[in-house]
């Protein structure tokens, strides 16, 4: 096997991992298992190998594939060091070490000194980064990969940075639903598209969470319907800017679907599966963000080497 098919190898399976890593995560929040182990980090109620207990199983699996995944991911860094040329597989590589090891010691902190709700929805949002800058890893060595060492689609500095400004918003939408799954607010607003039966309901409590998750995801919908027309104004159908313009339109849409889906099932059996598809969306959502944001950077910096020219 020649360098080449290492670095795929090792860059797609820390994306894989770190994919897994997210629902995993997504699914000890859920089953309310993240004090599974007691207070004990590493080791699990005191254990290497915890009680046959559904909660210690789940937790300490999560942590087991942490561990995993980060030795993955720490050889794909070494060998993008060694043995890639290009500079922006060696930011992405470090982009994702950087926030796996801030994820693992925040997901430390919470088990050894219980954290508020607030920062335990940080962990969600770390996890996300490091699987973008995985999948951005990824994308190098694909044939997408000649799109981000170089861009030849010219788009108005105003949609870039609407693209830049989205993709942050995007990341306030989904700290947001990590807030509602942290506080278990989810039985906050009862029914879909109305909240307990009212267009705007009393914002108290759980609800007012609930509430505002859902105008931001409605709000999200309006910014990247805007941005897909914006695109396909400027770009080709066959330009990988308008492809993931009109992915991220697509499941943002299927988002706001999952989400009913959430709300719908509460007290069913089917709700886990609802939990874990949404967080499967959302984290596919905005690695597609991610990489709009790389196009829209290497179009700037395009722009800005022709600008200098004339």
């Amino acid at each position: 096997m020649n360098q080449q098919k290492w670095l795929k190898y090792f860059s797609f399976a820390s994306m894989y991992g770190m994919f897994l890593i997210l629902v995993m995560g997504a699914l000890v929040t859920k089953t309310e298992s993240g004090r599974g182990c007691g207070d004990d980090w590493p080791l699990c109620n005191g254990k290497f190998v915890p009680a046959y207990t559904i909660e210690s199983i789940i937790e300490y699996s999560h942590r087991f594939v942490v561990g995993v995944v980060g030795i993955v991911l720490l050889i794909a860094t070494i060998l993008v060091f060694i043995w890639c040329k290009r500079k922006d597989a060696k930011i992405f590589v470090s982009g994702a070490m950087f926030f796996t090891i801030l994820q693992a010691v925040l997901g430390a902190l919470a088990v050894i000194w219980p954290q508020s709700s607030s920062v335990l929805a940080l962990h969600f949002g770390f996890s996300l980064m490091a699987f973008a800058f995985t999948l951005l890893l990824s994308l190098v060595f694909t044939r997408f990969g000649s799109m981000l060492s170089g861009s030849t689609v010219s788009i108005t500095a105003g949609l870039q940075w609407g693209i830049f400004l989205i993709t942050i918003y995007s990341y306030a939408v989904v700290y947001l639903g990590a807030f509602v799954r942290h506080t278990q607010s989810s039985g906050g607003c009862i029914g879909w598209p109305l909240c307990n039966g009212s267009i705007i309901p009393d914002m108290i409590g759980p609800t007012r969470i609930v509430f505002a998750h859902r105008m931001g995801a409605a709000a999200l919908f309006i910014l990247l319907l805007w941005l897909f027309l914006a695109i396909r104004s400027q770009t080709r159908s066959q330009d990988n800017i308008y492809q993931s313009a009109k992915w991220a339109l697509i499941l943002v849409i299927l988002q706001i679907f999952s989400g009913a889906f959430v709300t719908l099932s509460i007290g069913y059996d089917v709700y886990l599966i609802a939990s874990l598809l949404h967080a499967v969306l959302v984290s596919a959502l905005f690695g597609i963000l991610c990489y709009l944001c790389v196009l829209a950077f290497l179009a700037n910096k395009q722009n800005g080497q022709a600008y200098k020219a004339r």
